[in-house]
């Protein structure tokens, strides 16, 4: 338990604190206090502590006692940071959980839940900020010198800032530079993510009855263009409430000139606001809305499972209307003046989400993802705990935040595996860490997804959590209808147009001459995979990982997906001297090219994660395929995320035999769930859409049934393989990778750990064995998982028991050099 001490100390006691440092070591660490700080020691403020002989950090107090350390001496702790705690009693609670439950050390804890900012140390990299104008004269000496070297030298490590003032404690003149904005403690900077705008075009009211429009149109008679547009917007008038410029443009055939003549004329009046795409059409964001029928029986039936239940998992097919319901249920949280963190899996999706609830909660609202700077993530944190925000939106880090009330958390998306942190530790996953963060609160936890996770649906029919189910999709919207087509039938018939069936081939023609888009998806980018020699069988691979290097056309060279090592492409075999090098499989690029051959008129774009870095990589491809600069969009997984467009008519889906086949026990649940989400893509209100899947196996039984859009039958399958093979929800899983530099001292290494493992934990062992991947950045990899039973076994007890066998394993000096890494719930 946490020990607070209450009211001033006298000076005379000598106080001891147990501190949280940033670093993997499996300890508290303990410090002195000097006597003239007894009154200032707070549990949750962070203090300078040096570590080591020459590093100097910034830690968290966890603990405040009387107790001196028995088996070294205490350093004094060199300064204190913060007028107040950065971290409360619930955020270490949460700190102390995730330690816990996903075996890692609070240091690794603190450095994921702390925004760069807060967690100051030797190796921190200070840059200066962009300050119009700063009056130097008002900073101290030491301050001025610092901003002096920073004008000669772009960065400045913390270590090269107390070697140039010649004192170790400079983390309180750097904390106030940094609040002063005068300096940035980041190395990338990164500007805020902007929201999607659109122009809305309306006539002026002089010309609003039949005599102005007659007027309107003689005085244009010299302007055919301009009197184009004002016919193209009289036309489209009668069909839509609300017009954009892109309408017009597409209606009339004209250019963008002729409209920005007429605004210039005062005949239309261009007004720019955000819209959201979130529903399958554009819609213009506004801050009053009608649940219907269906999304009003929602709403009460969630409220009434509150009542019962802490978690709700709200099992609603795509555009089914979700966001809004959330809306309702975020309104009465705030109402009752409790905080709510919304959980989005992508930043990419959380600019769309943003600017809707802006305009409902207005300066309450706040963001809070990776794409923010370390002073804004740092401004933000500071902001929640005054409770200047009371909606947060945010990715998975966002569950961190020290919130003073949380009353409601809502997980959207909650299948995605993105909430699921991998490397560095800790390697938590964000849903399960909100639900125990939700509980800490008393606040309730609501799960969204119209494809769930087996786990949750699985815990909400056994009554652990509340079900809502809503099936109508929002303004009378169709589901697509889904067509398959088998390509080994279709290349013995020669109607195989390279990766391109007749079918799909003729339905994207189809649809770019009635002015209709296409996404194709195919989740693999590069151009690429595999290039081999035709003569001796050489494949290329990467010098430091046991995987194939694969091709970017963009680049020209051969890239690896695991550490970034590129190479120019084989054109000679290195193995016998043969020039006869194939390429085999493909990726997005190829895809690209593909189509340029075939469908030379069209405009291709692409979106994955190769033409979307940069700063707004992501928004420009979506507002150029929105814009209609592209007719067909190819995509990875990215194009499944949420995102909805109004002129998608076709969805084509190259292969869908590598999502189903593979080597993984979630495939079939990650193959129906994204197939499902990229056939939602389609969807529009004034026709259903379609949707070719391409597959060798049109006949299994996951794509006939995303087809029925039967995601119980799929569950009720998927349930009894995971019952008989024992995985989860009914074991836990445990993955230990064993990792060293030579082979044989891996695979030794993890022989002698599997059989210490078996000697406490038996038959749920398994393993080891070599992974997908046997060797990353020179690494090679033995894997162990332990299976654990849910019913009648104590996890805890499991997890001591495992502690203990590291423990000895790490002592054995036949183990050094050795690392293993610890992965709870590895999916």
């Amino acid at each position: 338990m946490l020990e607070f001490t209450e009211g001033k100390t006298d000076i005379r006691t000598t106080l001891f604190v147990e501190v949280v440092l940033p670093l993997a070591i499996s300890k508290t660490y303990t410090y002195r206090v000097p006597g003239m700080w007894n009154a200032e020691v707070e549990i949750g403020k962070r203090v300078i502590v040096q570590f080591g002989k020459n590093k100097v950090y910034s830690a968290v107090i966890y603990r405040v006692s009387n107790q001196a350390p028995e088996r070294y001496e205490a350093k004094y702790i060199l300064d204190i940071l913060d007028d107040r705690p950065i971290v409360d009693a619930a955020q270490l609670r949460l700190w102390e959980w995730i330690s816990s439950y996903y075996m890692c050390t609070l240091g690794e804890v603190m450095q994921a839940a702390l925004p760069a900012a807060l967690k100051l140390a030797s190796e921190t990299r200070i840059i200066a900020a962009e300050a119009d104008s700063v009056d130097r004269s008002t900073l101290t000496d030491k301050e001025f010198l610092i901003l002096d070297a920073l004008d000669i030298s772009p960065e400045l490590k913390v270590s090269d800032i107390v070697k140039l003032l010649g004192q170790k404690t400079v983390f309180p003149i750097l904390k106030r530079l940094f609040d002063k904005g005068l300096i940035l403690i980041s190395e990338e900077i990164t500007p805020r993510y902007k929201p999607k705008l659109k122009t809305f075009i309306s006539l002026h009211e002089d010309y609003a009855d039949d005599l102005g429009r007659k007027t309107l149109l003689d005085m244009l008679g010299n302007a055919p263009k301009q009197q184009d547009a004002v016919l193209a917007y009289l036309q489209l008038n009668r069909q839509l409430s609300k017009i954009t410029k892109t309408d017009i443009l597409e209606a009339s055939g004209c250019g963008t000139a002729s409209i920005t003549a007429l605004v210039k004329k005062g005949v239309f009046i261009a007004k720019e606001r955000a819209v959201s795409r979130l529903d399958g059409e554009d819609v213009e964001l506004t801050g009053d809305f009608t649940l219907s029928e269906a999304q009003r029986k929602t709403f009460s039936n969630i409220k009434e499972q509150f009542e019962e239940k802490d978690v709700v998992l709200l099992h609603g097919v795509t555009a089914s209307g979700k966001t809004q319901v959330y809306i309702r249920l975020i309104e009465e949280a705030v109402a009752n003046g409790k905080n709510v963190l919304y959980l989005l899996p992508e930043i990419a999706l959380t600019t769309q989400i943003t600017e809707r609830l802006r305009l409902h909660f207005g300066n309450k609202l706040g963001v809070y993802h990776s794409r923010f700077n370390d002073n804004e993530r740092a401004e933000v944190w500071h902001k929640v705990i005054n409770n200047e925000y009371q909606v947060i939106v945010g990715a998975r880090s966002a569950v961190f935040l020290p919130f003073p009330a949380l009353g409601l958390i809502v997980v959207d998306e909650e299948h995605e595996t993105s909430y699921k942190q991998f490397d560095p530790a800790p390697r938590y996953h964000a849903r399960d860490t909100a639900i125990y963060l939700g509980h800490t609160h008393g606040a309730k936890i609501l799960l969204g997804s119209a494809t769930p996770a087996i786990e949750s649906y699985y815990n909400a029919k056994a009554g652990k959590y509340g079900l809502v189910e809503l099936k109508e999709r929002f303004g009378d919207a169709r589901l697509p209808e889904i067509v398959t087509v088998h390509i080994g039938e279709e290349n013995r018939k020669g109607s195989m147009f390279s990766y391109f069936s007749s079918t799909l081939l003729e339905e994207m023609k189809n649809a770019i001459a009635q002015r209709q888009q296409v996404i194709l998806f195919q989740n693999r980018r590069g151009h690429t995979p595999l290039l081999q020699c035709k003569t001796c069988g050489y494949i290329a691979k990467c010098i430091h990982c046991d995987v194939s290097l694969t091709y970017h056309k963009s680049s020209g060279k051969l890239h690896c997906h695991y550490c970034g090592f590129s190479e120019d492409p084989l054109q000679v075999c290195p193995a016998c001297g043969s020039t006869h090098i194939e390429s085999k499989g493909f990726g997005t690029e190829r895809v690209e090219e593909e189509l340029e051959t075939l469908l030379p008129d069209a405009r291709v774009g692409r979106l994955d994660l190769d033409s979307t870095r940069g700063k707004h990589g992501f928004d420009r491809v979506l507002s150029a395929f929105d814009e209609r600069v592209y007719d067909v969009l190819v995509g990875t997984q990215m194009v499944a995320k949420g995102l909805d467009f109004g002129n998608v008519s076709v969805i084509g889906i190259i292969n869908a035999d590598g999502l189903i086949n593979y080597p993984d026990f979630r495939a079939h649940e990650r193959a129906f769930s994204l197939l499902a989400q990229v056939s939602g893509r389609a969807g529009r209100r004034d026709s259903n859409g379609k949707v070719i899947v391409q597959s060798y196996a049109p006949h299994h039984r996951i794509i006939q049934q995303v087809i029925a859009n039967d995601y119980d039958d799929m569950f009720m399958a998927e349930v009894a393989e995971r019952k008989n093979y024992a995985y989860p929800p009914f074991f836990r899983l445990f993955r230990m990778d064993v990792k060293h530099k030579e082979q044989q001292t891996a695979y030794d290494a993890s022989h002698r750990l599997a059989a210490s493992l078996r000697e406490v934990l038996g038959h749920r062992v398994v393993g080891p064995e070599i992974p997908l991947v046997g060797r990353v950045r020179n690494h090679y990899i033995f894997s162990i998982l332990l299976k654990v039973e849910r019913a009648g076994t104590s996890v805890g007890k499991v997890k001591e028991l495992v502690r203990s066998v590291l423990l000895q394993f790490e002592a054995g000096k036949v183990n050094r050099g050795v690392r293993v890494q610890i992965d709870v719930d590895p999916y």
